[in-house]
């Protein structure tokens, strides 16, 4: 380890106890993407951490970098946002802390400040919203990163044959990965799903467009859609935060 610091915009979405008196830590950087890197003394009373490195904070991170693997050291994180609001309720931390853990688990460590930038604002966006508009706006943090992942569901073409599928109701097909054709959908145990809730997903998966305006069942519903498309596609076990955010009422 060797070197001036190198310095970077990023947000702590992980954090693990390490030892007695350090924290290993999961940054979201601009210019590197997710890495790991570990914060000694973070645990110290008179730590120079201070409660910078709580979850979600955001600031600019002083690295060494790892020249022999992939853990490197932070030195210092310049505090700019604790994003306080999260915690004082519940909807928001755990819309937050999915995004998080999605982001983690599936980010990889090669620069892209776009994807940076709009996990940052979604953060900022889901300790802002109004009370009953944060599902929503969670639901369409995560099916962004999602689409930018690569790992988005077919919305206007047929998942099987790429046939343009015309507005109205349509089948959903989790293993297929979007919609179908009424061909494709016969005899295959698809979801039907109704024109408003089709382009509700539209609208939270397409940027740009207006955000839905979802009740508390069909929020929840969402989130199971959400939850089962990710167990599906991206991960073979359950994540718990996500999970926690399906289950909520």
């Amino acid at each position: 380890m060797a070197g001036e610091p190198h310095l970077t915009p990023a947000l702590i979405l992980g954090s693990i106890r390490y030892g007695e008196t350090s924290r290993i830590v999961r940054l979201l950087t601009r210019e590197q993407g997710m890495i790991s890197a570990i914060a000694k003394g973070a645990l110290r009373p008179k730590s120079r951490f201070g409660a910078a490195l709580q979850l979600l904070s955001e600031g600019q991170a002083h690295l060494l970098q790892s020249r022999s693997g992939d853990l490197h050291t932070l030195i210092a994180f310049d505090l700019s946002a604790t994003h306080g609001g999260l915690a004082a309720e519940l909807g928001r931390f755990r819309a937050a802390s999915a995004l998080a853990e999605l982001a983690v688990r599936f980010i990889p460590p090669v620069p892209n400040p776009d994807l940076f930038d709009q996990v940052r604002q979604a953060v900022a966006l889901i300790e802002l919203a109004p009370p009953d508009a944060v599902d929503v706006v969670g639901l369409r943090a995560l099916w962004r990163l999602i689409a930018e992942l690569g790992l988005g569901p077919s919305l206007e073409e047929c998942a099987r044959d790429g046939v343009p599928i015309p507005p109205g109701d349509a089948s959903f097909s989790l293993g297929d990965g979007g919609f179908l054709c009424a061909g494709c959908a016969r005899g295959t145990g698809a979801t039907r799903m109704a024109a408003e809730d089709r382009d509700a997903l539209q609208a939270l998966l397409v940027p740009g467009e207006q955000l839905p305006m979802l009740d508390g069942p069909h929020a929840a519903a969402h989130r199971r859609l959400l939850a089962r498309w990710v167990g599906h596609h991206l991960s073979d076990g359950t994540l718990p935060a996500l999970e926690a955010w399906r289950r909520a009422g």
